[in-house]
């Protein structure tokens, strides 16, 4: 193929073979191409092959408004009937006036970096039938196989707006990209999943402009960075027997891995890591300046609850007939599904000390900060009263007093331990391994914060440890 227009005084030559791909660190690493249906990921084969799941952080088993089709809370991605990944083929330079036509062929994928107003380089792209190709972003497009809108987090004490039944809705002005990443699975053993960022768009082009992050490689190939850029930590353990948190990244369009930039959107790239990959492993996050996604392996699933297991965990606690050590009467967890309203018989626990008792409407102290005066409910539901200081009637301790909620989202589980701690300050119950893994993450906020989170309903932790044991009563019999 020959472009009208090229450019000499650029190097490389105007039409370049890249063999091998723009990522120094893998053998030819796939990018995406276009999307298929959500049917597609979820071939009816009796033993589909899975190669891992995405799920949002923030969104406690489901959107508030329910998971349909490409818009939900966590995707699994399986092999495709037939393989839909590219890789690098062909690089050209042009004149940049030239790009739009260059780019006129809608069966080509290619990425295009504008150097400046008078000089771009546009990398082909040629099918790959050893990869498959996933696309996360905002975008509803067909094209993008999960689409992902912005989780609303909340600061210290506030309320799990995101919440703790995922509502997350999409905010004034997103800052996820419409085509934010891409996923290339390996449809051969041991099925290796690598990220990238960006994504192609409809007319299956990736278009770096003349302000991105963007330059050439040491052996003259292009790579870039996207404007709000895709950060991936890789946990420093085993995700499931040594959750330890690793060190943010940042991935570029070519999978390859940088230091953080000074700020989110800054022109100045990280320095390279050239001793680290784009491969996701078990408990990998993803960051989308936006919303944070967790990857799990099909081996990581292994060890997590499922639905029903979460479900006999509540009825074994209910079983239990833990008490009000005030009211003595009896607590009660509420149905995995009802998450919309706080239940009359829902346990409350002071934050401070985790003793847990029914609701009572006394015990208030000094009233905080309007923040710290919300009610608490886990669910998008109203609190009886303000959840302001409370004191304890055990131990006389004084802090937030909040109702407890299970956390719905087995995918979030390091164990499928009992639920014994919760969250601070917003309630959410799980396994000990649970929390305290999770309180060790910091996780991105804005364009250079970070902080610790509950991964259920996104609401940042507070307190010494960000969690607490709970200490329930027995009946009196």
């Amino acid at each position: 193929m020959v472009l009208e227009g090229s450019s000499e005084a650029l190097c490389p030559p105007p039409s370049l073979e890249l063999r091998p791909s723009c990522n120094k660190n893998q053998p030819s690493p796939p990018l995406g191409s276009g999307s298929q249906s959500h049917d597609a990921l979820c071939p009816e084969d009796k033993e589909p092959i899975k190669y891992g799941e995405l799920i949002v952080l923030g969104h406690n088993g489901s959107l508030a408004s329910g998971d349909k089709g490409r818009r939900r809370s966590r995707l699994a991605l399986y092999k495709r009937p037939k393989a839909n990944g590219v890789k690098p083929d062909v690089i050209h330079n042009v004149s940049t006036p030239l790009v739009s036509k260059a780019l006129s062929n809608k069966s080509q994928h290619s990425i295009s970096y504008t150097l400046s107003r008078s000089h771009s380089v546009i990398v082909e792209y040629t099918h790959d039938p050893n990869t498959d190709m996933f696309q996360i972003g905002r975008s509803t497009e067909s094209m993008i196989d999960f689409v992902v809108t912005d989780t609303a987090s909340s600061g210290s004490g506030g309320q799990g707006q995101g919440g703790a039944n995922g509502e997350g809705g999409q905010s004034a002005q997103s800052t996820i990209s419409r085509y934010a990443c891409r996923i290339m699975c390996e449809r051969s053993a041991p099925y290796t999943a690598r990220i990238y960022a960006a994504g192609f768009d409809s007319s299956k082009n990736i278009f770096l402009g003349e302000r991105a992050a963007k330059w050439r490689t040491s052996d003259g190939l292009m790579d870039g960075l996207t404007t709000n850029g895709v950060l991936v930590m890789h946990p420093a353990g085993e995700f499931v027997s040594e959750p330890a948190p690793g060190v943010w990244r940042e991935i570029s369009v070519c999978g390859n891995v940088f230091a953080l930039r000074e700020t989110r959107s800054a022109q100045q790239r990280g320095k390279l890591v050239e001793n680290e990959s784009n491969m996701l492993q078990d408990g990998s996050l993803i960051d989308l300046c936006g919303a944070t996604l967790l990857w799990r392996t099909p081996s990581g699933l292994r060890h997590t609850p499922t639905l029903k297991q979460l479900e006999s965990l509540r009825q074994e606690l209910n079983a239990a007939r833990p008490q009000c050590p005030v009211g003595f009467n009896t607590l009660a967890f509420p149905s995995l599904a009802q998450r919309a309203t706080i239940d009359k018989k829902q346990p409350w626990v002071y934050m401070n000390c985790g003793h847990v008792h029914g609701y009572h409407n006394w015990g208030f102290r000094k009233e905080k900060a309007a923040s710290s005066a919300l009610a608490i409910t886990g669910g998008g539901g109203t609190a009886p009263a303000t959840t302001g200081e409370r004191e304890c009637p055990m131990c006389r301790g004084v802090g937030p007093y909040v109702p407890l909620w299970l956390g719905c989202e087995g995918g979030l589980y390091l164990d499928a331990g009992p639920p014994t701690h919760a969250f601070c300050p917003c309630g959410h119950v799980c396994s000990e391994k649970t929390v305290q893994g999770w309180s060790q993450i910091p996780l991105p906020h804005g364009t250079h914060a970070f902080h610790a989170a509950c991964p259920f309903c996104g609401t940042w932790l507070t307190g010494e440890q960000g969690h607490i044991k709970l200490i329930f009563q027995g009946p009196v019999d």
